[in-house]
């Protein structure tokens, strides 16, 4: 069936208003949730992180007195949204195990975008930082067995695979690199649209929860570790936000933002296996849609627009169903592991120019790779076990990745 939310009838928004006691529900048992589900609270907390956010950013932005009424009103009703799906995570669950999540989340939601992607520019993006964040993912899960002795796999279960792929080390390049060309909402496939937007709300989530928790982790080599790749994540904050239509005015991108977060929620709903998990999906969905419709009064009353003139096709497109993508990661590792930015575009990285900006980076960046904290990690692993933890359902597709007791640190950065 066909939703198309904007024909849909909302609540009034004084009746979504929640109270405190609302905001606090019953976790989920980390040991025994189904990892997607805790896949789906991570994406929905970042969701609504980005529309809490981007509305700062437009009261900052606006000087009409009672549009800016009209946005804290709805941004107040995100953040009791946000509490509740923040509230849905064990206080049991700490830095470590929930990172294997996050990560969890950015590799198997990236390979599903990008394998419905029609946008060559938004796949290209997707699948070249994927394998860097699938590569995190293993980096973590080597220090979740050394520090803690607990194996990742019970976290991710069986739909994901931990294993190298294009090394962390490698993912360090000049910012130049990272700017990429933007869609057009207007002539965009709809689904380009949606993806850019859930994607960068979901990396600038993990950016941030790596800026600041990882300060808290218990050692030196831990809080490293979150420091190094949170400057990744800065680097796929920047790429996947470049890619966002920057000509769409401020009140139809509101409109934008709270067309996604229906989207995501009905596609929740749809999804989710936990019963209890699922009613709060579908109590947040229908407050969405009272979200949407103001926004959409506000877009009526000042700019003279309707919903068409921003989102052109109204229903719904193929809705986020989270399911094993390691066919199509092994696929992809084994086509682009080499590459690297070079501007717009993606490049092998023995086709770079030995003056590159990527060279000049790495070289500022990077004085002693031995020492990298992603690399020290997986070291210190194959000095405590004799090898690396991994989950992988058949061999590496890369020769000089299939070592158990030996990190590559040259792949995609040596020439």
């Amino acid at each position: 069936m066909n939703i198309n939310p904007f024909l849909e009838k909302p609540k009034k928004l004084e009746s979504i208003i929640m109270s405190m006691k609302m905001l606090s529900p019953k976790p989920y048992n980390k040991n025994e949730v189904d990892p997607y589900t805790r896949v789906r609270c991570i994406l929905m907390n970042g969701t609504e992180y980005e529309a809490v956010w981007s509305k700062h950013h437009l009261n900052r932005h606006c000087a009409d007195n009672d549009i800016r009424r009209s946005v804290a009103l709805l941004r107040k009703l995100e953040q009791q949204q946000q509490k509740v799906i923040a509230g849905l995570k064990p206080p049991e669950e700490n830095i470590l195990q929930t990172t294997i999540g996050y990560e969890q989340l950015a590799v198997d939601l990236t390979a599903l975008l990008a394998r419905r992607q029609k946008d060559k520019n938004v796949k290209n993006a997707l699948d070249f930082a994927l394998l860097e964040d699938f590569d995190h993912l293993y980096r973590y899960a080597n220090l979740l067995e050394t520090d803690m002795g607990e194996h990742a796999e019970h976290y991710v279960g069986s739909y994901t695979e931990i294993m190298p792929a294009r090394p962390t080390v490698a993912h360090h390049r000049h910012p130049y690199d990272s700017v990429k060309n933007h869609i057009c909402n207007k002539t965009a496939d709809p689904l380009a649209m949606c993806d850019v937007s859930i994607i960068t709300a979901a990396e600038q989530q993990t950016m941030n929860y790596y800026m600041n928790l990882g300060a808290f982790y218990k050692h030196k080599v831990g809080r490293e570790i979150y420091s190094e790749i949170a400057m990744v994540e800065e680097d796929h904050v920047t790429q996947y936000g470049s890619l966002i239509d920057p000509t769409a005015s401020p009140l139809e991108g509101l409109l934008m933002h709270e067309y996604i977060e229906c989207y995501l929620y009905y596609s929740m709903l749809n999804d989710e296996v936990d019963e209890n998990i699922k009613q709060i999906w579908t109590m947040l969905y229908e407050q969405e849609l009272a979200h949407l419709h103001e926004a959409l009064r506000l877009l009526r009353k000042y700019e003279k627009k309707d919903w068409q003139d921003v989102i052109p096709h109204g229903e719904f497109p193929e809705l986020i169903n989270f399911k094993p993508q390691k066919d199509y990661i092994r696929e992809i590792i084994s086509k682009t592991v080499n590459n690297t930015g070079d501007r717009e575009s993606y490049i092998n990285i023995k086709k770079l120019p030995e003056k590159a900006d990527f060279f000049i980076y790495q070289n500022k960046f990077i004085k002693n790779v031995d020492k990298m904290p992603s690399h020290v990690v997986i070291n210190d692993h194959i000095k405590k076990f004799g090898e690396d933890y991994r989950v992988q359902d058949k061999e590496h597709p890369i020769k000089s990745l299939k070592s158990r007791n030996k990190d590559n640190t040259d792949l995609g950065r040596i020439q």
